[in-house]
C-alpha cells in the first residue's frame, strides 16, 4: 500500500464517527442550522422602532452562519467521516441550543439570540481545545475563524441589550 493511502487510512481512523473532534463538529453544524432558522425567524418577525436595523442585522447574521455550515461539514468529510443525514429535526436534537419560539418580544428575540451565541462561542472554544489535543490543526483553526464570527455578532447583540432603548419590551 503506497505511503500516502497508509497516511490517508491512519487519520481517517483516528476521526472515526465516535472520536471527540468529529462528535464537536457534528454539534456545531447543528448548532449552525438551528442559528441559521432562528436568525431569519426573527429576521421575519422583527417589529418596533428599530425594525430597518434589527430586520437587517438578523439577516447579516443568517449570512454570517450559513456561511460556516459548509466549511464545519466539508471539515467532517476531509477527516474521514461521512455528514449526518441532513434531516432539520436530527439537527433540532443534535443542537446545544435552542429554537426560536413565536410570540416573543422584540427583547426575547435578541436576549434568546444572545444567549445561544453564548453557548456556541463556549462550545467551539472547547471544542478548538478537544481538536488542538488530538493534533488536528485544521480544525482548531476552522473553531478559530468560526467562534470570532459569533463573537462579533454576539457583541452587537450585547451592546443593544445595555438598555432598553429601542427594543419592544
Amino acid at each position: 500500500m503506497p505511503a500516502s493511502q497508509t497516511l490517508a487510512k491512519d487519520l481517517s481512523q483516528e476521526n472515526r464517527q465516535d472520536h471527540p473532534v468529529v462528535q464537536h463538529l457534528q454539534r456545531e453544524v447543528a448548532n449552525a442550522f438551528v442559528l441559521y432558522a432562528n436568525y431569519k425567524h426573527y429576521h421575519w418577525q422583527t417589529f418596533g422602532p428599530l425594525f430597518r436595523d434589527l430586520h437587517l442585522m438578523f439577516d447579516e447574521f443568517a449570512k454570517h452562519v450559513l456561511g460556516t455550515i459548509d466549511e464545519m461539514a466539508e471539515r467532517i468529510r476531509m477527516i474521514g467521516q461521512d455528514r449526518q443525514s441532513v434531516q432539520l429535526k436530527q439537527y433540532q436534537q443534535n443542537a446545544t441550543i435552542q429554537s426560536a419560539q413565536a410570540g416573543q418580544s422584540m427583547r426575547e428575540m435578541v436576549e434568546q439570540a444572545d444567549a445561544n451565541l453564548l453557548i456556541v462561542i463556549r462550545d467551539m472554544r472547547h471544542a478548538a481545545k478537544i481538536a488542538e489535543e488530538n493534533d488536528d490543526p485544521g480544525t482548531v483553526d476552522l473553531f478559530s475563524k468560526t467562534v470570532q464570527i459569533h463573537e462579533k455578532d454576539e457583541w452587537f447583540l450585547r451592546q443593544l441589550l445595555k438598555k432598553n432603548d429601542g427594543l419592544a419590551v
